[in-house]
C-alpha cells in the first residue's frame, strides 16, 4: 500500500496543474448544466455530472470522444421517451412494478442500441433512465445535447492539454 500511495504521490507531484485545471473546468461545466437546466431536472443533471467527469477526468477514452458523448446521450434520450411513451400503454402505468420495468428496459435497450451503434457512453444510460422517469421534455433533450455538444467541444479545443488523470 504504501509503494501505491508513493506512486500516486509522484504522480500528483508531476501533474498537479492537469489535476487542478481539469478538475476546475468540470467544476465550471456543472455548474452551467445546474444553472440552466436548474435543480428539478436532477436525474438528467446526474448523468450529465458523469459525463463531465469522463470528459475531464479520461479525455483519451473512447467513451469521451465526441460520437459517444453525444451518440450515447441521443440514444439516451431516444429510449428513454421509448420507455416513457410505453409505460402509457400498460393498464396500470401508475404501478411500481410497471414503472421498474419501463425503467430497466429503457436502459437496457439504451445500451443495446450504443453497443451495436458503437456510441458507448456509460453515463448516457443515466439519460435513459432519467427521461424515462421525468417524461420527455424539448427542454431537457435541447439541454442534454446543447452540453453533450458543449463538453465535446472543449475536449477537442483543449485535447493537448488534457490528460487522463486515472
Amino acid at each position: 500500500m504504501a509503494r501505491s500511495l508513493t506512486n500516486m504521490l509522484d504522480e500528483f507531484r508531476h501533474y498537479w496543474k492537469h489535476y487542478v485545471l481539469q478538475s476546475l473546468l468540470a467544476t465550471g461545466s456543472v455548474f452551467l448544466i445546474l444553472v440552466i437546466l436548474g435543480l428539478q431536472e436532477a436525474v438528467i443533471i446526474a448523468s450529465l455530472g458523469a459525463t463531465t467527469f469522463v470528459v475531464f477526468a479520461l479525455p483519451e477514452k473512447f467513451t469521451a470522444q465526441a460520437r459517444n458523448v453525444i451518440g450515447g446521450h441521443t440514444v439516451g434520450l431516444l429510449c428513454g421517451f421509448a420507455g416513457s411513451a410505453l409505460l402509457h400503454l400498460f393498464p396500470s402505468p401508475e404501478s411500481m412494478i410497471t414503472q421498474s420495468a419501463m425503467y430497466a428496459f429503457s436502459v437496457g435497450l439504451a445500451i443495446f442500441v450504443m453497443v451495436v451503434f458503437d456510441t458507448e457512453h456509460p453515463p448516457a444510460a443515466g439519460t435513459a433512465l432519467g427521461v424515462a422517469m421525468e417524461g420527455f421534455t424539448l427542454h431537457i433533450a435541447g439541454s442534454v445535447l446543447f452540453f453533450a455538444v458543449i463538453l465535446s467541444v472543449i475536449r477537442w479545443m483543449l485535447k493537448k492539454y488534457l490528460r487522463d488523470l486515472a
